[in-house]
């Protein structure tokens, strides 16, 4: 079987859906697909936004041929709350809240940003070693 673009986006991938509690507005993220990510104001948005973030992670994926993974099951999922508490020096958490603003985004979207992104880089060097 061809497993194109098509293929990859009739799976179910499971989608989360996360609040942005402090600036109003949401996150959604496909825990299956790495750094796969977008935000957007209202839920009718978001969804739009997610879809067109997953077709653009899936051809990049394939265009680049990385391996992609087919959506885990819910037996496979393991249930994690989302939060963290992490404590940084002063000078981090200014350079981290300057370049959020800059960009016009949450410090917490700019950070899931940059996790994801690092993550990203971490799975695609560990599946070439």
């Amino acid at each position: 079987m061809n497993k194109n673009i098509d293929y990859y986006m009739e799976l179910p991938y499971r989608m989360e859906i996360i609040p942005d509690n402090e600036e109003g507005g949401f996150t959604a993220k496909f825990p299956d697909l790495p750094g796969c990510l977008t935000c957007a104001d209202t839920i009718e948005d978001l969804i739009s936004n997610a879809v067109d973030a997953k077709k653009a992670w899936l051809k990049a994926a394939i265009e680049d041929n990385f391996l992609i993974a087919e959506p885990s099951s819910e037996d496979e999922s393991v249930e994690y709350s989302g939060q963290f508490k992490l404590r940084m020096p002063k000078s981090l958490h200014r350079s981290l809240s300057l370049n959020a603003k800059r960009e016009g985004i949450s410090m917490n979207q700019y950070c899931n940003y940059l996790l994801a992104m690092n993550d990203v880089k971490h799975i695609s060097q560990a599946s070439t070693h």
